[in-house]
Protein backbone atom coordinates (compact mmCIF):
# COMPACT_ATOMS: atom_id res chain seq x y z
CA UNK A 1 0.00 0.00 0.00
CA UNK A 2 1.13 3.39 -0.96
CA UNK A 3 2.60 5.89 1.64
CA UNK A 4 0.13 8.69 1.70
CA UNK A 5 1.74 12.31 1.25
CA UNK A 6 0.30 14.91 3.36
CA UNK A 7 1.77 18.86 2.58
CA UNK A 8 2.09 20.93 5.65
CA UNK A 9 3.15 24.53 5.28
CA UNK A 10 4.84 26.70 7.85
CA UNK A 11 6.39 30.49 7.97
CA UNK A 12 9.47 32.02 9.04
CA UNK A 13 7.92 35.57 9.64
CA UNK A 14 11.29 38.02 10.33
CA UNK A 15 10.94 41.40 12.20
CA UNK A 16 13.34 43.70 13.98
CA UNK A 17 12.05 43.98 17.46
CA UNK A 18 13.69 46.74 19.47
CA UNK A 19 17.75 45.91 18.74
CA UNK A 20 16.77 42.32 18.15
CA UNK A 21 15.57 39.85 15.27
CA UNK A 22 12.61 38.14 16.18
CA UNK A 23 10.58 35.88 14.50
CA UNK A 24 6.87 34.94 14.69
CA UNK A 25 6.28 31.90 17.16
CA UNK A 26 3.17 30.12 18.10
CA UNK A 27 2.49 27.12 20.84
CA UNK A 28 0.35 24.82 19.14
CA UNK A 29 -2.17 22.54 20.80
CA UNK A 30 -2.96 19.11 20.30
CA UNK A 31 -6.26 17.67 19.45
CA UNK A 32 -8.31 17.45 22.72
CA UNK A 33 -5.19 19.01 24.95
CA UNK A 34 -6.17 21.57 27.78
CA UNK A 35 -2.92 23.05 27.51
CA UNK A 36 -0.57 24.51 24.76
CA UNK A 37 2.58 23.07 23.56
CA UNK A 38 5.93 24.08 26.19
CA UNK A 39 7.38 24.60 23.22
CA UNK A 40 7.55 27.37 20.70
CA UNK A 41 6.85 26.85 16.75
CA UNK A 42 6.28 28.23 14.00
CA UNK A 43 3.21 28.99 12.50
CA UNK A 44 2.14 25.87 10.20
CA UNK A 45 -0.55 24.10 9.20
CA UNK A 46 -1.78 20.87 6.18
CA UNK A 47 -2.45 22.18 2.45
CA UNK A 48 -5.94 21.45 1.33
CA UNK A 49 -5.55 21.00 -2.23
CA UNK A 50 -9.31 21.37 -2.44
CA UNK A 51 -9.75 24.88 -0.36
CA UNK A 52 -6.63 26.12 -1.41
CA UNK A 53 -5.83 27.75 -4.35
CA UNK A 54 -2.30 27.72 -3.68
CA UNK A 55 0.10 27.04 -1.07
CA UNK A 56 0.83 30.61 -0.66
CA UNK A 57 -2.54 31.92 0.08
CA UNK A 58 -2.84 28.97 2.36
CA UNK A 59 0.61 30.14 4.52
CA UNK A 60 -0.56 33.37 4.73
CA UNK A 61 -4.28 32.27 6.28
CA UNK A 62 -2.38 29.88 8.09
CA UNK A 63 -0.40 32.53 10.10
CA UNK A 64 -3.27 35.18 10.70
CA UNK A 65 -5.45 32.59 11.76
CA UNK A 66 -3.02 31.23 14.50
CA UNK A 67 -0.91 34.67 15.09
CA UNK A 68 -3.37 37.51 14.19
CA UNK A 69 -1.03 39.09 11.90
CA UNK A 70 -1.55 39.54 8.04
CA UNK A 71 2.00 39.67 6.01
CA UNK A 72 3.58 41.32 3.18
CA UNK A 73 6.28 40.49 1.44
CA UNK A 74 6.69 36.40 0.95
CA UNK A 75 8.92 33.94 -0.58
CA UNK A 76 9.31 30.62 -0.40
CA UNK A 77 12.21 29.13 1.44
CA UNK A 78 12.69 25.52 0.81
CA UNK A 79 11.38 21.86 1.05
CA UNK A 80 11.66 19.74 4.05
CA UNK A 81 11.02 16.05 3.48
CA UNK A 82 13.36 13.87 5.74
CA UNK A 83 11.37 10.54 6.59
CA UNK A 84 11.07 10.78 10.74
CA UNK A 85 9.66 14.61 11.38
CA UNK A 86 6.09 13.10 11.41
CA UNK A 87 6.24 14.29 15.15
CA UNK A 88 2.71 14.88 16.76
CA UNK A 89 3.18 18.17 16.81
CA UNK A 90 4.19 18.84 13.30
CA UNK A 91 2.14 15.99 11.40
CA UNK A 92 -0.66 18.52 10.94
CA UNK A 93 -2.89 15.59 11.30
CA UNK A 94 -1.13 13.26 9.23
CA UNK A 95 -1.45 10.31 11.55
CA UNK A 96 0.93 7.94 9.59
CA UNK A 97 1.24 9.92 6.66
CA UNK A 98 4.77 11.00 5.25
CA UNK A 99 4.76 14.84 5.99
CA UNK A 100 6.11 17.24 3.25
CA UNK A 101 7.19 20.29 4.48
CA UNK A 102 7.32 23.86 2.42
CA UNK A 103 8.74 26.48 4.59
CA UNK A 104 8.21 30.19 3.51
CA UNK A 105 10.23 33.34 4.42
CA UNK A 106 8.66 36.56 5.42
CA UNK A 107 9.53 39.99 6.46
CA UNK A 108 7.32 42.72 7.93
CA UNK A 109 9.08 46.25 9.05
CA UNK A 110 7.78 46.49 12.66
CA UNK A 111 6.92 43.49 15.41
CA UNK A 112 3.14 44.95 16.25
CA UNK A 113 2.15 43.11 19.07
CA UNK A 114 0.22 39.82 18.32
CA UNK A 115 -3.14 39.27 18.94
CA UNK A 116 -3.53 36.03 19.26
CA UNK A 117 -3.11 33.90 22.27
CA UNK A 118 0.03 31.40 22.88
CA UNK A 119 1.81 33.59 19.76
CA UNK A 120 4.98 35.86 20.66
CA UNK A 121 7.83 37.82 18.47
CA UNK A 122 10.85 35.70 20.32
CA UNK A 123 14.17 36.58 18.95
CA UNK A 124 16.43 34.85 17.15
CA UNK A 125 19.30 34.38 19.36
CA UNK A 126 17.58 32.79 22.25
CA UNK A 127 17.32 29.73 19.88
CA UNK A 128 20.61 30.03 18.58
CA UNK A 129 22.57 31.97 20.84
CA UNK A 130 26.15 30.84 19.50
CA UNK A 131 25.23 33.17 15.98
CA UNK A 132 25.25 36.20 18.21
CA UNK A 133 29.02 37.96 17.64
CA UNK A 134 27.85 41.80 17.93
CA UNK A 135 29.97 42.07 21.04
CA UNK A 136 32.79 38.90 19.95
CA UNK A 137 32.80 35.51 20.39
CA UNK A 138 29.93 33.82 22.40
CA UNK A 139 31.48 32.49 25.09
CA UNK A 140 29.15 29.30 24.93
CA UNK A 141 31.32 28.27 22.07
CA UNK A 142 34.12 27.45 23.82
CA UNK A 143 32.48 27.31 27.53
CA UNK A 144 30.01 24.45 26.52
CA UNK A 145 29.91 23.85 22.60
CA UNK A 146 33.28 22.71 21.68
CA UNK A 147 34.50 20.38 24.68
CA UNK A 148 31.17 18.87 24.14
CA UNK A 149 32.04 18.46 20.21
CA UNK A 150 35.20 17.17 20.50
CA UNK A 151 34.17 14.64 23.08
CA UNK A 152 31.72 13.52 20.08
CA UNK A 153 34.14 13.92 17.87
CA UNK A 154 36.47 11.72 19.51
CA UNK A 155 39.58 10.75 16.89
CA UNK A 156 37.88 10.85 13.90
CA UNK A 157 39.20 14.04 11.82
CA UNK A 158 36.67 14.91 9.45
CA UNK A 159 34.61 15.33 12.28
CA UNK A 160 36.78 17.28 14.23
CA UNK A 161 37.36 19.63 10.56
CA UNK A 162 33.66 19.96 10.61
CA UNK A 163 33.97 21.24 14.22
CA UNK A 164 36.67 23.62 13.09
CA UNK A 165 35.20 25.08 10.27
CA UNK A 166 32.04 25.67 10.95
CA UNK A 167 32.71 27.08 14.95
CA UNK A 168 35.75 29.20 14.02
CA UNK A 169 38.27 27.81 15.37
CA UNK A 170 42.09 27.89 14.72
CA UNK A 171 42.43 29.45 11.26
CA UNK A 172 39.16 28.46 10.13
CA UNK A 173 37.04 32.21 10.18
CA UNK A 174 33.55 32.60 11.01
CA UNK A 175 30.89 32.21 8.76
CA UNK A 176 27.79 33.60 9.66
CA UNK A 177 25.56 32.20 6.82
CA UNK A 178 26.31 28.88 7.91
CA UNK A 179 23.24 28.69 10.77
CA UNK A 180 22.13 25.50 9.32
CA UNK A 181 24.91 23.44 9.31
CA UNK A 182 25.62 24.14 12.41
CA UNK A 183 22.39 24.01 14.07
CA UNK A 184 22.60 19.75 11.57
CA UNK A 185 26.37 19.31 13.46
CA UNK A 186 24.87 20.21 17.03
CA UNK A 187 21.86 17.83 16.29
CA UNK A 188 23.97 15.14 14.27
CA UNK A 189 26.15 15.18 18.33
CA UNK A 190 23.46 14.57 20.41
CA UNK A 191 23.49 18.38 21.77
CA UNK A 192 20.24 19.60 20.56
CA UNK A 193 17.96 18.36 22.86
CA UNK A 194 15.00 17.45 19.37
CA UNK A 195 17.69 14.79 18.93
CA UNK A 196 17.40 12.62 21.65
CA UNK A 197 13.23 13.31 21.42
CA UNK A 198 13.72 12.82 17.78
CA UNK A 199 15.27 9.43 18.19
CA UNK A 200 12.67 8.11 20.73
CA UNK A 201 9.86 8.82 18.62
CA UNK A 202 11.37 6.70 15.68
CA UNK A 203 11.55 3.93 18.07
CA UNK A 204 7.86 3.98 18.85
CA UNK A 205 8.31 6.23 22.23
CA UNK A 206 6.37 8.99 23.30
CA UNK A 207 8.59 10.85 24.85
CA UNK A 208 7.53 14.17 26.51
CA UNK A 209 9.19 17.61 24.69
CA UNK A 210 12.50 18.25 26.05
CA UNK A 211 13.48 20.99 27.86
CA UNK A 212 15.95 23.61 27.36
CA UNK A 213 19.57 22.82 28.00
CA UNK A 214 21.67 25.70 27.82
CA UNK A 215 21.96 25.72 24.14
CA UNK A 216 19.32 27.44 22.69
CA UNK A 217 15.26 26.93 22.97
CA UNK A 218 14.48 23.72 21.43
CA UNK A 219 11.35 23.85 19.07
CA UNK A 220 8.75 21.35 18.33
CA UNK A 221 9.12 18.76 15.72
CA UNK A 222 11.52 20.23 13.00
CA UNK A 223 10.83 24.05 13.46
CA UNK A 224 14.37 25.24 14.72
CA UNK A 225 15.67 23.24 11.33
CA UNK A 226 13.27 25.67 9.34
CA UNK A 227 14.05 28.19 11.30
CA UNK A 228 17.94 28.14 10.81
CA UNK A 229 17.41 27.74 7.12
CA UNK A 230 15.58 31.06 7.40
CA UNK A 231 18.12 32.93 9.01
CA UNK A 232 20.72 31.74 6.88
CA UNK A 233 19.15 32.11 3.58
CA UNK A 234 18.51 35.75 4.93
CA UNK A 235 22.16 36.49 5.87
CA UNK A 236 22.79 35.29 2.52
CA UNK A 237 20.24 37.51 0.80
CA UNK A 238 21.49 40.63 2.56
CA UNK A 239 24.70 40.41 0.19
CA UNK A 240 22.95 40.00 -3.03
CA UNK A 241 19.51 41.50 -2.49
CA UNK A 242 18.56 44.44 -1.46
CA UNK A 243 16.26 42.59 1.07
CA UNK A 244 16.86 44.19 4.45
CA UNK A 245 15.10 47.22 3.70
CA UNK A 246 12.02 45.00 4.02
CA UNK A 247 12.59 45.11 7.17
CA UNK A 248 12.94 49.14 7.49
CA UNK A 249 10.20 51.46 7.74
CA UNK A 250 9.43 54.05 4.83
CA UNK A 251 11.40 56.70 6.96
CA UNK A 252 15.00 55.73 8.55
CA UNK A 253 18.62 56.75 9.80
CA UNK A 254 21.92 55.22 8.52
CA UNK A 255 22.35 54.02 12.05
CA UNK A 256 18.90 52.69 12.40
CA UNK A 257 19.81 50.45 9.09
CA UNK A 258 23.28 49.52 10.49
CA UNK A 259 21.91 47.82 13.28
CA UNK A 260 19.26 46.19 11.71
CA UNK A 261 22.18 44.77 9.72
CA UNK A 262 23.98 43.40 12.62
CA UNK A 263 20.82 41.99 14.20
CA UNK A 264 20.06 40.13 11.34
CA UNK A 265 24.00 39.37 10.61
CA UNK A 266 24.94 38.44 14.20
CA UNK A 267 27.99 40.31 13.43
CA UNK A 268 29.65 44.24 14.36
CA UNK A 269 29.84 46.37 11.60
CA UNK A 270 32.52 49.84 10.92
CA UNK A 271 29.92 52.28 11.05
CA UNK A 272 32.26 54.73 8.67
CA UNK A 273 32.74 52.01 6.06
CA UNK A 274 29.30 50.70 6.31
CA UNK A 275 27.81 54.02 4.94
CA UNK A 276 30.33 54.01 2.77
CA UNK A 277 29.01 50.57 1.03
CA UNK A 278 25.15 52.37 1.62
CA UNK A 279 26.48 55.43 -0.60
CA UNK A 280 27.81 53.54 -3.11
CA UNK A 281 25.10 51.41 -3.29
CA UNK A 282 22.39 54.24 -4.29
CA UNK A 283 19.94 52.58 -2.97
CA UNK A 284 18.57 55.60 -0.50
CA UNK A 285 18.57 59.35 -0.27
CA UNK A 286 17.66 61.68 2.16
CA UNK A 287 14.61 63.04 2.81
CA UNK A 288 15.94 66.27 3.90
CA UNK A 289 14.57 66.02 7.34
CA UNK A 290 15.78 65.31 10.91
CA UNK A 291 15.03 62.39 13.16
CA UNK A 292 14.35 63.79 16.22
CA UNK A 293 13.81 60.83 18.25
CA UNK A 294 17.14 59.65 18.72
CA UNK A 295 17.59 60.58 21.76
CA UNK A 296 20.96 62.29 20.92
CA UNK A 297 22.01 64.46 18.23
CA UNK A 298 18.87 64.22 15.43
CA UNK A 299 20.14 61.91 12.58
CA UNK A 300 19.08 62.78 8.82
CA UNK A 301 16.13 60.75 7.45
CA UNK A 302 16.54 58.36 4.49
CA UNK A 303 14.02 56.40 2.03
CA UNK A 304 14.87 52.81 0.35
CA UNK A 305 14.56 54.16 -3.57
CA UNK A 306 12.64 51.24 -4.00
CA UNK A 307 11.75 52.20 -7.60
CA UNK A 308 15.53 50.82 -8.51
CA UNK A 309 14.58 47.26 -7.70
CA UNK A 310 13.90 46.41 -11.11
CA UNK A 311 17.68 47.75 -12.09
CA UNK A 312 19.42 44.26 -10.90
CA UNK A 313 20.91 46.36 -7.35
CA UNK A 314 23.27 44.29 -5.36
CA UNK A 315 22.59 44.21 -1.62
CA UNK A 316 24.75 44.96 0.96
CA UNK A 317 28.37 43.97 1.77
CA UNK A 318 29.44 43.62 5.51
CA UNK A 319 32.27 45.47 6.10
CA UNK A 320 33.08 43.91 9.20
CA UNK A 321 34.94 46.28 12.92
CA UNK A 322 37.27 43.99 12.71
CA UNK A 323 38.52 44.97 9.15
Amino acid sequence: MATQIVIGLSAVVIAIDGAEAAALTVKPREPGAALPSPLKGLPFGPFDPDGHRTFEIAMREFVTRQTGFELGYVEQLYTFGDKGREAPLADVGAGAARVISVGYLAFTPRATPTAAPDSAWSPFFDFFPWEDWRKGRPGIIDAAILPALHAWAGRSESRAARIRLLFAQGASPWNEERVLERYELLYEAGLAPEAARDRSRAQGCAPAEPAATGLGEPMISDHRRILATGLGRLRGKLKYRPVIFELMGEAFTLSALQRTVEAISGVPLHKQNFRRVVERTGLVEGLGRMDAETGGRPAELFRFRRELLTAGHAGLSLPLLRD
